[in-house]
């Protein structure tokens, strides 16, 4: 049943980090994997700076986090390539 948790949280944060870095879905399974990506690093960065979350919320709100700054970076290295093609 934890399994289950972990997908659905994850399906809800890679859509909620889509919808916040304005962009667009990536279907059911890519939200899964950035949600579940996402929420590593928002293990990781809550971590580094302090902060413990806890239950399920707590959980889907770290998730989104990560969820977040996944998509951030990944638009960086998209858009700096589209400049760079630009350019020539």
């Amino acid at each position: 049943m934890n399994f289950i948790w972990f997908l659905i949280i994850g399906l809800i944060a890679g859509w909620a980090g889509g919808q916040i870095m304005r962009g667009r879905g990536f279907g059911i399974g890519g939200n899964i994997i950035v949600g579940i990506i996402g929420a590593f690093i928002g293990g990781f960065v809550l971590d580094l700076i302090g902060y413990t979350t806890y239950g399920l919320i707590g959980s889907l709100i770290m998730a989104i986090v990560g969820a977040v700054i996944l998509l951030f970076i990944v638009n960086m290295f998209r858009f700096g390539e589209a400049r760079v093609e630009d350019k020539h």
